[in-house]
């Protein structure tokens, strides 16, 4: 495993950084994309462990930092066989994890509000990231060939934030329900 001896390096002050296996690449490729949204999404999942009315899910979070920084692995090393980092299938642990808190929540008949409690803010927003790094991977795979779980695991942790930040406004008793219309009510 390597090391981090020094922090700065001075190699990317050209607007290049490295991935995993040497190559020197665009900041802005793809991939480097892909991978920020990545790293962005598993801060925003940190900050949500540090809300301590997230404690019921810190060792389920905790697993899914672990599988984000194993899918920026395999993004960050493009020769890389599918797999390597990221196991294939790992998103059937995540639908039901979701199977089994919908268990607990009423039924949706309605949009709800990003909000609620903090730490269902604070899940909706890492949703939203979530959301974009899906969109970040999809524009990848046009440009070069990524394993397909990549994408389906994302789409999946989305689908989880959105259970997860409901059940973190006691379980959906206090989602904040869109109000159709509304501007229109002055």
């Amino acid at each position: 495993m390597p090391r981090l001896t020094k922090i700065y390096t001075r190699t990317g002050d050209s607007g290049e950084t490295g991935l995993g296996n040497g190559m020197r690449v665009p900041k802005d490729a793809a991939r480097i994309c892909a991978c920020g949204s990545i790293d962005e999404l598993n801060s925003h999942i940190g900050l949500l462990r540090a809300c301590p009315e997230s404690e019921m899910f810190w060792r389920l979070l905790e697993r899914i930092q672990h599988e984000l920084f194993d899918l920026g692995a395999e993004l960050c090393m493009p020769s890389a066989q599918s797999g390597d980092f990221l196991v294939p299938g790992v998103e059937t642990r995540l639908e039901d994890e979701i199977d089994l808190m919908n268990e607990r929540l009423g039924s949706l008949e309605n949009f709800i509000l990003p909000g609620g409690s903090h730490a269902s803010a604070v899940c909706h927003v890492a949703r939203s990231v979530c959301r974009r790094a899906e969109r970040d991977l999809v524009t990848l795979s046009r440009e070069e060939n990524i394993p397909e779980h990549l994408i389906v695991y994302v789409n999946r942790l989305s689908d989880l934030l959105f259970v997860m930040a409901r059940a973190l406004n006691d379980w959906g008793k206090s989602d904040v329900l869109w109000n159709v219309g509304f501007s229109k009510d002055g």
